[in-house]
Parts: C-alpha cells; sequence; structure tokens
C-alpha cells in the first residue's frame, strides 16, 4: 500500500508542477507570442505577471481542497486537484496567440493559469498530508520528500524538453508548435495521476477520525480561529522556501540570458544542472530531518539564504561554470528548507485541521511572496542596475525566516499525527 501511495503521490505532484517548469522554460517564447511586442522588458513583465496571476486562485483553492480534504477525505481532494491542473494546463498548449485573437490571448492564458493556480492551491499541502499520514513515524521526511523531489523531477523534465526543443527547432517552428509541446503532454499524464490516486483508500488517519466522528464540518474557519500562531509561523518561513524556489526555477533561465546574457542553451544547462542538484540533495536532507528535527534544518537553510544568496547571484554573473555553481548552491539550498518544510507543516496541525491549516500559512506565502518573486527580481534588476539585487532580496527574507524558525516554531517529528488537540503556544 505503501508503494501505492508513493507512486500515486509522485505521478500526480509531477503533474502539478510540470507545468510550472514548462512555462519558465518558454516564457520568453510565451512574451513574444502572447502579447504586443512594444518593449521587450514589458514583454517580459507582462509574461511574468500573468504567471504571478496564477496564484490570484491559489488562496480559493488552498481553501476549496484545504476544506475538502478535511471533510470528505485525502484522496478525493487529491484526485480532483489533478485533473483540474492538467486540464487547464493541456488546453493551454492550445491557446491561439496575440497576433491570431489580440488580446483574447493573454486574457485565456490568465485564465487557463487561474485554473493551474486553483488546483495548486491544495495540491502540495494536501500530497503532503496523504502520504505523510501512511508513512512510518520514524521515516516521516523520507516519505515526504516524495513531495518536493517529484517537484525537482518535474521541473528537469520540463527544462529537458525545453532544451531539445530549443536546440532541435528553429525559431519558427518553435513559435509555431513546439512551445506547445510541453502542455500538451499534461493531458496523458494527468489521466495516469487520476487513475492511480482514484483508486486508493483514504489515509488511516483520516478513517480513524471517520470511525471517531472527528471529522470537522468547518474545518477553515475553525484552524483560523484555533490554529492562528501555528499558520503565522508556517507562513513566516515559507516565504524563503517560496521565493527561493521561484528564484530558483522559473525565473533562473530568464534572468541568465536576458539580464546577464547567456545563450538560451547556456541558460538551460545551468537552470537544468541546478535541479538536479535540488533533486540529488532532496534525500539526504529528508534523512537528515529525520535524525535531527525540523528545527535544526529549517534554521540551517533560512541562514544559509540570509549569507550566500547574494555572492551565488555574483557568481552566475562570472561565466557558465560560476552559473552551474551559484544555481546549484540556491537549489541546495531550497532542498535542505523544502525537506524539512513539508513534514513540518503536516505535524504542527492536529488531525481534523490538516489540509486546511497547512494550506493557509503554506500558500499564503506562495501567493504574495512565491507567484511574484520573478516579477519582483525582474523590475529589481530594471529600476536598480544591478544584477545581483534579487539576490540581496531574497537574503532579507531569509534572515527574517531564521528568526520566525529560532522565536517560533516548535519541534514537530516526533508529535503524533493522528493527535487532535492543537498545540500550545
Amino acid at each position: 500500500m505503501r508503494r501505492k501511495v508513493t507512486a500515486a503521490t509522485a505521478v500526480g505532484n509531477f503533474v502539478e508542477w510540470f507545468d510550472s517548469g514548462a512555462y519558465a522554460v518558454m516564457s520568453a517564447t510565451i512574451a513574444g507570442l502572447f502579447f504586443p511586442q512594444y518593449d521587450k522588458t514589458a514583454s517580459l513583465l507582462a509574461t511574468w505577471a500573468v504567471f504571478a496571476g496564477g496564484f490570484i486562485a491559489r488562496p480559493l483553492g488552498a481553501a476549496f481542497f484545504g476544506r475538502y480534504g478535511d471533510r470528505i477525505g485525502r484522496n478525493r481532494m487529491l484526485a480532483l486537484s489533478v485533473l483540474c491542473m492538467s486540464g487547464s494546463t493541456f488546453l493551454i498548449g492550445l491557446l491561439p496567440g496575440y497576433a491570431t485573437v489580440g488580446i483574447a490571448a493573454p486574457v485565456l492564458l490568465f485564465l487557463f493559469r487561474a485554473v493551474q493556480g486553483f488546483s495548486t492551491g491544495g495540491e502540495y499541502t494536501g500530497a503532503a498530508a496523504f502520504i505523510m499520514e501512511y508513512a512510518p513515524d520514524n521515516r516521516r521526511a523520507r516519505y515526504a520528500c516524495v513531495v518536493p523531489l517529484t517537484v525537482g523531477i518535474a521541473s528537469v523534465a520540463g527544462s529537458l524538453v525545453g532544451l531539445a526543443l530549443t536546440s532541435l527547432l528553429d525559431d519558427g517552428d518553435l513559435r509555431t508548435w513546439g512551445w506547445r509541446v510541453p502542455f500538451l503532454l499534461a493531458g496523458p499524464l494527468g489521466l495516469i495521476g487520476l487513475y492511480l490516486r482514484s483508486r486508493l483508500q483514504d489515509t488511516p488517519v483520516f478513517r480513524s477520525m471517520e470511525r471517531r466522528e472527528a471529522v470537522q464540518k468547518a474545518p477553515l474557519r475553525e484552524a483560523a480561529r484555533v490554529c492562528r500562531r501555528q499558520v503565522l509561523t508556517l507562513f513566516g518561513y515559507s516565504i524563503t522556501n517560496a521565493v527561493g524556489y521561484y528564484l530558483m526555477s522559473s525565473y533562473m533561465i530568464s534572468y541568465m540570458s536576458e539580464e546577464v546574457g547567456y545563450s538560451k542553451a547556456e541558460s538551460m544547462f545551468a537552470s537544468l544542472v541546478a535541479m538536479l542538484a535540488y533533486s540529488a540533495a532532496c534525500p539526504p536532507a529528508a534523512a537528515a530531518s529525520d535524525r535531527w528535527g525540523r528545527k535544526p534544518l529549517l534554521l540551517l537553510a533560512c541562514t544559509g539564504f540570509a549569507v550566500l544568496t547574494a555572492p551565488a547571484f555574483w557568481l552566475i554573473g562570472t561565466g557558465l561554470p560560476g552559473a552551474v555553481v551559484g544555481g546549484s548552491v540556491l537549489a541546495v539550498l531550497v532542498a535542505v528548507i523544502g525537506t524539512s518544510n513539508v513534514p513540518a507543516m503536516v505535524e504542527m496541525f492536529p488531525a481534523q485541521l490538516r489540509a486546511s491549516g497547512s494550506a493557509i500559512g503554506y500558500t499564503a506565502a506562495y501567493v504574495l511572496l512565491g507567484g511574484t518573486a520573478p516579477f519582483v527580481a525582474t523590475g529589481l534588476v530594471s529600476l536598480s542596475g544591478t544584477p545581483v539585487a534579487p539576490g540581496f532580496y531574497l537574503m532579507g527574507l531569509g534572515a527574517v525566516s531564521a528568526l520566525v524558525v529560532l522565536l517560533a516554531f516548535r519541534e514537530t517529528f516526533r508529535l503524533p499525527l493522528n493527535r487532535t488537540t492543537v498545540l500550545e503556544d
């Protein structure tokens, strides 16, 4: 059963996050197809604004899927989320461009991004709760590691597809049909994820709550009322997780090609190596979290961002080897914070409020700062004239998150997952 749960979680989560990788790889092409080309920087900013717009619907998705997961079940929630994501991603691959339908092109792109955001609002936290409620108590982070790990694998897959398309196709074919390929792949992958998820029993924790009649009728409202400290703490360190991930994955290709001056192939190669470093770092970071606890690893990662981000950005501008090293440093830090964040956000909430509470805090961080990270970073470079400006931004967030972990986070890795009591302040 655990193998089936792991496979269903991995495949479904892969589909959810393959989209972000595809959008990042094709961002420059999408900018040219969906927006008028009066100003290159303005067009790219508009592309990232649509990317951020997908996050507007995340709070609605978090509220809907969180409540659904706590009331109806974790597996049904995840089956519905993968259906929404794969369908909307597939439809993006069928959209006509600005030259064909005018302003309707970016409007439709924004709407489908909103559906994706709605789905993602419940996917990550729901998948984390689902797999951890099946995991052995002393290996929770290693099981939960599947969630951030498949995010990395999905980004690597998106980068490889993008690299292959840009290498094999001329600019005309890439603009005509090549950019659509990564999005169209989401259709069949989503059907596989839906099949796997729909055939699983719900978690032992949720079935136990049903037997004890402990399922909440209004979990979202109750989580906001009794778990405010946990929600705020989760938000406080997730902002660094969110911005770090989206600068590393979605923004970096555009940054290296548009701001630093690398070719598209070089930018994709450096990004691919960074995502491979992220994926490779996830299992050992998760094992360390299971051994020493969530708090030491979260504090290590946040402090690392506060100290190393600007030097990493400086390295990225020194040449391709420096870009590989600098990107990999950021990637490893994201892996360390992510593999402890996933189990921590599940463990800090009681079983009957878990999907709702974790979705509120985590999604708020990604909506307010994660989704806007590429847009803010592009704007900071343009305003300051300094390519390292996004690094200073992330350093400041890392310092704030380190203080939140140090002062407000209570260690969670030995807490029982079937408890129904709220952690005391």
